[in-house]
């Protein structure tokens, strides 16, 4: 399977740059999974294609102002760390810009001195491990000083950081959001749920991994970055339950589709569990939970779009994509959503 087979051709303008003023009126595209039936709607009539009995799993993790920008002590050359993973007694491991002059022993400031940190380690990929000193509280100082890690197709500045964030984000951790949970409002929710929808939690702590570009020729041997995820009792039963009822499981969004898929038995049985997951789903995988998925559009030759065809198929996919582009639809983060489904409404 080669890597070229996922390419579509995307014009630039169609790149969302800022979030819509109302999360929920962005548009829909629903695709039948079995036949490629397309039907163009708008996200607040998502509720038209649930039905009661189904279950909606949404990624409940909370975006990091992850992006730090300081410099080099003694020299005062800029320097710019992305956050990625937590690991102990103050240190993260980081993408660091520029890299090469980054070694360790190097010693950073940022916000004039309330942080400071020092480069201990190069790991995997050219990542830096950096080793933070401060007085307080981290999360206060980072939310102080650290701006939302926008994607780099994205340009414009984002004025509220809140719109980088789902109305359910809860523990922090992701350097990137969950995008297809973006278009929920608390009012759709309750409606959702009022109609005899569940909802389930899962948190997946988005890493940039999953938005690394493919740069093997074959799919199959990209290797992908693991990422932390937690499923509790609770959600597990309540997912567990609603297979054995019938009911459909629909997630909102990759991460939390690849979180379930995960902890899953091969029979389809959920358990609480947590840990790390580098889960890759392309196609010619079977799904053992997830019935359905809302989600945005993805980049060309990405693991994403590769997910996404594994579901419905890849010639349904491209040929969905093709007619999003044709109808000018906002394609990525800030963009329109997608629902793959099992039947399309009767027009």
């Amino acid at each position: 399977m080669n890597v070229k087979d996922f390419y579509y051709d995307l014009p630039q303008e169609l790149i969302a740059q800022d979030p819509l003023k109302d999360r929920a009126g962005s548009r829909l595209l629903i695709l039948e999974k079995q036949t490629g039936q397309i039907q163009h709607r708008h996200f607040q009539e998502i509720t038209e294609y649930l039905r009661p009995g189904d279950c909606l799993v949404l990624n409940n993790t909370k975006v990091i102002p992850a992006r730090l920008i300081g410099e080099k002590e003694g020299t005062g050359a800029k320097i710019e760390l992305l956050l990625l993973k937590r690991k102990e007694n103050d240190i993260w491991e980081t993408l660091v810009k520029p890299g090469k002059k980054a070694k360790p022993g190097t010693a950073l400031s940022f916000g004039g001195g309330l942080l400071k940190g020092e480069i201990v380690e190069v790991v995997e990929d050219g990542n830096r491990l950096v080793q933070f000193r401060y007085d307080g509280i981290f999360e206060e100082l980072l939310d102080q000083l650290g701006q939302m890690p926008l994607p780099p197709y994205i340009t414009h500045s984002l004025e509220d950081k809140n719109r980088y964030q789902t109305v359910y984000a809860k523990y922090d951790g992701s350097a990137a959001a969950p995008t297809a949970g973006l278009h929920f409002t608390p009012e759709l929710l309750k409606e959702i749920q009022d109609m005899g929808v569940t909802i389930a939690e899962v948190t997946l702590h988005v890493g940039l991994g999953t938005f690394r570009p493919v740069k093997v020729e074959d799919v199959q041997d990209h290797h992908m970055h693991s990422e932390y995820y937690q499923i509790t009792e609770e959600t597990a039963d309540l997912i567990n339950r609603t297979r054995e009822t019938g009911g459909r499981i629909i997630c909102v969004g990759t991460t939390s589709c690849r979180t379930i898929e995960s902890a899953a038995s091969p029979q389809g049985i959920l358990k609480a569990s947590s840990g790390w997951t580098d889960i890759f789903i392309y196609p010619g995988y079977q799904f053992k939970v997830l019935d359905g998925l809302i989600t945005n559009f993805h980049l060309p030759e990405s693991t994403l779009l590769m997910l996404v065809s594994a579901l419905a198929g890849r010639e349904h996919i491209l040929s969905a994509y093709q007619e999003a582009v044709r109808k000018s639809y906002r394609f990525f983060s800030f963009g329109d959503a997608m629902f793959i489904t099992d039947k399309c409404k009767e027009e």
